[in-house]
C-alpha cells in the first residue's frame, strides 16, 4: 500500500497581505514624529518642522491607500489615532516647548499640557462620530484636524523660519495665543472642511495635477514660506467653511421641512 503524501501548504491571508502596507506607512509616520522632538532637543527646527510636515502627508496617504486596496482594519484605526497623538499632538507640544514656551516656565508648560489634552479629546470624538452613517456632514470636520492643528501650533515658529516678520514680533505673546486658539478650535464643533469628497471634473484633472506638481516643487525651494503661506491659507478658509457649513445645513433643514409638509399632506 502507498503511503500517503503529506503536502503541507502555506496560505497568506489576502487581507492580512493588504493590511500591512498601510500600518508600516502608520509606523514610519510614528518614528518620523518622535524623530521631530530629536531635532528640536537639538535645536535643529527647521529639521523638526520637516519631519512634522511628511507625518502630515504620511498620515494623508495611509488611509486613503487603506481604502483603495481595501485593507482598512480596526488595529490600523486605533494606530492611527496613536500615530496623530505623537506626531500633531507631543511632538509639536515639544517643539514649541523648546523653542520658545520654556521661557515662559510653568505657564509654558501648562498651554504645553492643555494643547495635548485637547488633541486627544478631538481624537476621541473623531473616533466615535466615524461609526456614524454617511451623510453630507462628512464634507467638514467637527474642530479642526489633528494635523491642520499640530501645524497651526508650529505657525510662529514657522514664520520666524520664513523670513517674513519683518517687523519683530513678540513671540512670548504670539505663541501662548496660537496655542490658546488652536486647542480651542480642537475641541471645539466649529466645522471646517474635510477635503475627502471633494469631486474634480475630469477636464480640470490636468490643471490639478500640474497645480500639485508646482506646490511640491515650490515647497522644495521655499520651503517655510510655502508652509508659513499655507497656514494663513487655512486659517482664512476656516470662516468660509464656517458660513459653507451654515449655507448647506439651512437648505437641508428647508427641505426637511417641506418633505414633512408633504406627508403630511398625503395622509
Amino acid at each position: 500500500m502507498e503511503p500517503k503524501k503529506n503536502n503541507l501548504k502555506i496560505v497568506a491571508d489576502k487581507k492580512s497581505a493588504r493590511i500591512i502596507l498601510p500600518n508600516m506607512l502608520t509606523l514610519i509616520g510614528v518614528c518620523i514624529g518622535l524623530t521631530s522632538i530629536r531635532f528640536a532637543l537639538d535645536g535643529r527646527f527647521e529639521f523638526a518642522i520637516i519631519a512634522i510636515i511628511f507625518a502630515a502627508l504620511i498620515d494623508g496617504l495611509d488611509g486613503r491607500i487603506a481604502r483603495l486596496i481595501k485593507g482598512t482594519s480596526k488595529v490600523g484605526k486605533e494606530l492611527d489615532s496613536l500615530t496623530d497623538m505623537i506626531s500633531f499632538g507631543v511632538a509639536p507640544a515639544f517643539i514649541m516647548y523648546f523653542w520658545k514656551l520654556n521661557t515662559l516656565e510653568r505657564f509654558g508648560w501648562l498651554l504645553c499640557l492643555i494643547y495635548v489634552i485637547c488633541v486627544a479629546l478631538r481624537l476621541a470624538r473623531f473616533n466615535i462620530n466615524t461609526n456614524q452613517e454617511a451623510s453630507w456632514r462628512d464634507n467638514f470636520f467637527e474642530g479642526i484636524p489633528s494635523p491642520a492643528g499640530g501645524i497651526l501650533v508650529l505657525t510662529p515658529l514657522i514664520v520666524s523660519l520664513s523670513g517674513f516678520d519683518y517687523v519683530q514680533l513678540n513671540y512670548d505673546i504670539i505663541v501662548p495665543i496660537f496655542f490658546v486658539i488652536t486647542s480651542f478650535l480642537l475641541i471645539s464643533k466649529f466645522p471646517s472642511y474635510s477635503f475627502k469628497k471633494i469631486v474634480i471634473p475630469r477636464k480640470t484633472t490636468i490643471f490639478l495635477l500640474f497645480g500639485i506638481i508646482l506646490f511640491f516643487g515650490l515647497l522644495l525651494i521655499y520651503t517655510f514660506n510655502v508652509i508659513a503661506i499655507s497656514s494663513i491659507v487655512y486659517l482664512l478658509l476656516l470662516p468660509i467653511s464656517f458660513f459653507h457649513f451654515q449655507k448647506i445645513k439651512k437648505r437641508h433643514q428647508n427641505d426637511k421641512i417641506q418633505d414633512d409638509d408633504e406627508l403630511e399632506d398625503e395622509l
